[in-house]
Formats: C-alpha cells, structure tokens, sequence
C-alpha cells in the first residue's frame, strides 16, 4: 500500500492535522489509542472509516521511520 494512500494532511481537514486518507481521523488518534492499552482492532471498530490495511501500514512505516533513526552498532 502507498503512504499516500494511508495518511495526508490538508489546510481544510482537521486544521492540517495528517488524517488516515478518504477520512476525518488524525492518524495520531491510533498511536494513543495504542498507548491507552487497546487493541487495533477495538480502534477500527471505534473507527471504521479507517482501513485495516491504513492502520496496519501506517504502524510498518511509523516503525520502519523510527528504526531508521537508531545509530546501527559497529
């Protein structure tokens, strides 16, 4: 799946914040949902505009970002 195809962000939706594509939900929401000790599955039920496919490849990159900014042991 594309990141373009997952999240964006435009002026005229949520103030900017970057949403989950052809939806209102800031893609923060999921990340705290996450925190708050849910499972992705009570988040797409709570919202189901939101794609397991989105959700799941948003995780994949949001972790892929992340591991990419740990300095690698010699």
């Amino acid at each position: 799946m594309d990141l373009s195809s997952i999240v964006h962000s435009h002026p005229e939706i949520v103030s900017g914040e970057p949403v989950f594509v052809g939806t209102r939900v800031p893609a923060r929401n999921l990340v705290e949902w996450l925190e708050g000790g849910h499972t992705l599955d009570e988040f797409l039920d709570n919202f189901p505009s939101v794609s397991r496919g989105q959700a799941i490849t948003f995780l994949e990159q949001a972790t892929e970002a992340f591991l990419a900014g740990i300095p690698r042991a010699a």
